[in-house]
């Protein structure tokens, strides 16, 4: 069982900055993919980002430039650096972890979600 817990939604701004941060918990293989994904209203949920155990990412394109996932392996914990929020950004954000054998994904695990409000 792997646990998820999220922090760090919240109200902002436009322009402003956001940073979310996911800790997971419980049996975590030592190779796996953290990432956020999101869901606006009447929309599919959608990849933000993503960061494998070796520290290779991959970001959506509207948040190139302005996003950036991070990950402390010691403490299983994945962070999304958000800057110059739009508008555009509202959106529950969920964590998940992947655990991947030989690339292949075993099994993944999502967090709750937590809500993003950016404010024009």
């Amino acid at each position: 069982q792997v646990q998820l817990a999220e922090s760090g939604g919240g109200l902002v701004q436009a322009g402003g900055p956001l940073r979310l941060s996911c800790a997971a918990s419980g049996t975590i293989f030592s190779s796996n993919a953290m990432g956020w994904y999101r869901q606006a209203p009447g929309k599919k949920r959608e990849l933000v980002a993503r960061i494998t155990s070796d520290a290779i990412t991959n970001y959506a394109d509207s948040v190139k430039g302005r996003f950036t996932i991070s990950r402390d392996n010691a403490k299983n914990t994945v962070y999304l650096q958000m800057n110059i929020l739009k508008p555009e950004d509202t959106a529950v954000y969920y964590c998940a972890i992947c655990m991947l054998s030989g690339g292949v994904v075993i099994r993944t695990t999502w967090g709750q979600g937590t809500q993003v409000t950016v404010s024009s």
